[in-house]
């Protein structure tokens, strides 16, 4: 890796995050990827009352319904998203005329990580949904797609009394740190996991806080509260370092 790109790296993730994400690439090119780290932000987003852009009748965001067309579109693979709707989870789709310009998943009461062994579980699912896989297409990622996307989910979730929607974000993504930061995200913790082939070791900083696996029967279970709920006692905003 040039010493140029590493050292952008280090300005742009912090110290300790450049630190880990140069021990990952490493590892990576050590092991033919069989060894590599994964550094989460658990973040807790504020559901928006008032749409960021106005809706466009050319290019609307649509709820995905069952067994729809758009589902070839996708950039996932077939059973991948099957297993998605099967569980419950609902898809916002933003179209460019007839066209796929990108979606955004939300997941209520629990999700299991696609990336790693861990299953994030929402103790407070009346006020609180989980999104992931926010995907927008390489030629509409300069415009409006991000947002109506957003507009759209946020519009969903505060019909349905959710004012919170947790995700988490690789640490070693800064671009959507920021995009996601623009949006008031609060950090809840960190998951940190080290695979090395079958096994993983987990160190997140809230419970279980330690976990070791060697298969996917066994993964730990991280319970997530949004931002002023309590559950013994209340989940505060951390700090990213």
């Amino acid at each position: 890796m040039p010493l140029k790109r590493i050292l952008n790296n280090f300005a742009q993730l912090g110290a300790f995050n450049g630190c880990l994400y140069l021990a990952d690439r490493v590892l990576r090119a050590l092991s033919a990827d069989h060894v590599y780290l994964k550094r989460y932000y658990l973040v807790a987003q504020p559901v928006q009352d008032q749409p960021a852009c106005r809706p466009s009748a050319k290019n609307p965001v649509i709820l995905l319904e069952h067994g729809s067309p758009l589902n070839a579109l996708f950039p996932r693979p077939p059973e991948v998203i099957a297993k998605r709707i099967s569980d419950g989870a609902h898809c916002f789709v933003a179209l460019a005329g007839e066209e796929f310009a990108g979606f955004l998943w939300l997941a209520f009461n629990a999700y299991d990580e696609d990336e790693v062994r861990c299953r994030y579980e929402l103790a407070d699912p009346q006020h609180c949904a989980w999104d992931y896989d926010v995907h927008v297409e390489p030629k509409y990622r300069i415009g409006r797609t991000f947002a109506r996307l957003w507009d759209s989910a946020n519009a969903h979730l505060a019909g349905r009394g959710i004012n919170w929607s947790i995700s988490r974000i690789s640490a070693f993504n800064p671009a959507s740190l920021a995009a996601h930061g623009r949006l008031g995200i609060r950090t809840l913790c960190s998951a940190n996991f080290l695979c090395i082939g079958p096994l993983q070791i987990s160190v997140i900083s809230a419970a279980p806080w330690f976990h070791v696996s060697l298969s996917s029967a066994s993964r730990p279970r991280v319970r997530l509260l949004p931002p002023g709920h309590a559950e013994g006692q209340p989940v505060h905003g951390l700090s990213q370092h």
